[in-house]
């Protein structure tokens, strides 16, 4: 069964509706610069006002450990997405706390090696997270053997159907559902999250 993460949440009423939609995880940008990112005092209203059921994640990029377990605890946030060039060490000393997500950018095929980096998922994205711009399904070939394969890069509801054929545990998309950076559009939402909810009644 394939899940839904939708990224870059700055609102409450975006993290409702994709909650009420059927999303499985949320996440919040917690990249100083990035047009999405939100402090971690601005998440934590949101967090609590979701359902139980929902997974919180808190996306960073080459914050140090201590900094990521700090603001995931200040967030309300359940999860790290590594989205940097982070050693596999500041992986394993968050792994102790939280559950990670390591997201790598594609330029190219994948790498067989990142099979062998310690986390929980991995995410495969393109080069430019957050642009919208997509990149060969071939490219996905080295990991397609990892259980926990997190589609991202490019994605919305116009080209969601072939990644969903393949299967992967999960499908992450920010900029495809938006209005604007970080303003969700209810109407890319709702047709994106309806296709993946029924991918998964047929798989």
């Amino acid at each position: 069964m394939t899940r839904a993460k939708i990224c870059g949440i700055t609102r409450l009423e975006d993290a409702l509706l994709a909650e009420e939609l059927g999303a499985w995880a949320l996440g919040f940008i917690l990249a100083p610069g990035s047009k999405r990112y939100v402090e971690p005092e601005q998440i934590r209203p949101i967090a609590e006002a979701l359902g139980p059921l929902v997974v919180r994640v808190g996306v960073f990029v080459d914050t140090p450990p201590e900094a990521v377990l700090k603001q995931l605890q200040t967030a309300r946030l359940q999860v790290a997405q590594l989205h940097g060039a982070e050693p596999p060490e500041w992986s394993e000393h968050i792994r102790r706390f939280f559950p990670v997500i390591k997201a790598f950018r594609l330029s190219g095929p994948a790498r067989p090696e990142w099979l062998s980096y310690p986390a929980d998922a991995l995410l495969a994205d393109g080069a430019t997270p957050g642009s919208g711009q997509p990149y060969p399904l071939g490219w996905l070939e080295p990991l397609r053997a990892h259980p926990r394969l997190i589609v991202a890069g490019g994605l919305g509801p116009d080209n969601l159907a072939p990644v969903l054929e393949i299967g992967p545990y999960a499908v992450d998309v920010s900029s495809g559902v938006e209005a604007g950076p970080g303003r969700k559009d209810p109407g890319k939402l709702r047709a994106f999250l309806a296709q993946v909810m029924g991918s998964s009644r047929n798989q």
